[in-house]
């Protein structure tokens, strides 16, 4: 059966196990066909105390403006039992039109699809000066499962060190609900998640006067936080949500009152709120549910901050490419939980647009051949229009 370039090199990224934090030579893939067409590389480490370190290229063709940005990982998330799955999940199988394999859609096919249709640009347009026309590059990383600290961050100061000036990105995470065409992330929320800590007296449950039950307590904290409404959402974001994921007091006696109780959230939260004053708001909640009680609260370190890309003349340029290649056009949606583009979006406009989500993360996680070539399509149309002669247009 005779495969496209995206899809071959699909097949070949998900035979490299690059379970975070291990490479496993999938950037390897990448880099070969690239420096093969001409593009300057660059592979560089970075290392931070009690995070492992991370592998991460940088590749380019052309100088000067405009620079259009390709950014992704090759990093995977572990497959779970391999008994579980219909094909080994690195031997990239096809079966009834689809790739089966761990990052097939998340996001080894989209990268696989940038490629090829950047390599396609050079093929196509040889014998012209293609440099002179501006940058195309790729920022991929193999931290993006993970912590999140050796890998875009570092890569896109490291660029900026040198020089270099993004004027767009395309992120290419699966964005598509469940066709290839129906969605494109202009932006995301954020992300913080929050510890709390009720300190009680333990006692005898005869005698409550001897002791501080923290359980109702916990429980107020819980629900005066999950009832508060946040917000009512914004332009282009739904409201902010807080969820609950652990409610623990621990205590298998039955007859004892509890020291303390502990429950733990997360809050998705929309451009309307920073860390900081969302962080103001929650202890505000907090101490009017419990307002006498001893309560810690924790938040653990995030970079998830929210983001909007406003639509404009970029966003057009690739819902008409995307409309040319699918014939659907996409709903501009900020839905879904966060990404590397948060920090993209700190050195210039950036959106998300792969491959189907249906089966990310999961067992059996594959994607449609079709879908490889027509996001492949939509890249190079992007690329071609982008870099296309002003007096061309």
């Amino acid at each position: 059966m005779t495969q496209s370039r995206a899809v071959a090199l699909t097949r070949e990224l998900i035979r490299c196990p690059s379970v975070t934090p291990a490479d496993a030579g999938a950037l390897d893939v990448v880099e070969k066909a690239l420096k093969g067409a001409g593009f300057e590389t660059h592979r560089i480490m970075f290392s931070a105390p009690g995070t492992p370190d991370i592998d991460n290229l940088f590749a380019k063709i052309g100088a000067g403006a405009p620079h259009l940005a390709f950014a992704g990982h090759t990093d995977v998330v572990p497959p779970g039992d391999p008994a579980r799955w219909r094909f080994d999940p690195f031997t990239a199988e096809i079966s009834d039109g689809r790739v089966y394999g761990r990052g097939a859609s998340d996001m080894k096919g989209a990268i696989a699809a940038f490629v090829g249709a950047a390599l396609a640009y050079v093929e196509r347009h040889r014998a012209q000066n293609v440099k002179s026309w501006g940058t195309l590059s790729l920022l991929i990383t193999g931290d993006e499962e993970g912590v999140s600290i050796n890998g875009t961050v570092k890569l896109l100061e490291w660029a900026a060190a040198r020089g270099e000036r993004f004027d767009h990105c395309i992120v290419g995470e699966p964005s598509n609900a469940s066709t290839l065409g129906d969605m494109i992330k202009i932006g995301r929320r954020g992300s913080l998640s929050g510890r709390i800590r009720v300190i009680g007296k333990q006692g005898h449950v005869a005698y409550p006067q001897r002791a501080e039950n923290p359980a109702p307590i916990i429980a107020r904290i819980v629900s005066a936080l999950s009832g508060h409404e946040l917000d009512k959402g914004t332009t282009h974001f739904e409201r902010s949500n807080l969820e609950f994921s652990t409610i623990d007091i621990g205590n298998p006696a039955v007859n004892v009152i509890p020291g303390e109780a502990r429950a733990q959230f997360n809050v998705r939260f929309n451009d309307a709120w920073t860390h900081e004053s969302l962080k103001e708001r929650i202890l505000q909640v907090i101490k009017e549910a419990a307002p006498n009680a001893t309560v810690e609260v924790e938040f653990p370190p995030s970079n998830a901050v929210s983001f909007i890309t406003k639509p404009g003349a970029f966003t057009e340029l690739v819902v008409d490419a995307v409309r040319q290649v699918t014939g659907l056009t996409p709903e501009l949606s900020t839905t879904g939980g966060t990404s590397d583009a948060r920090f993209i979006v700190n050195y210039c406009p950036v959106l998300e647009f792969g491959l189907t989500n249906e089966t990310i993360h999961a067992v059996d996680e594959n994607a449609r051949v079709a879908d490889i070539d027509g996001l492949c399509a939509v890249y190079a149309r992007v690329i071609e229009r982008y870099f296309e002669p002003a007096s061309a247009r």
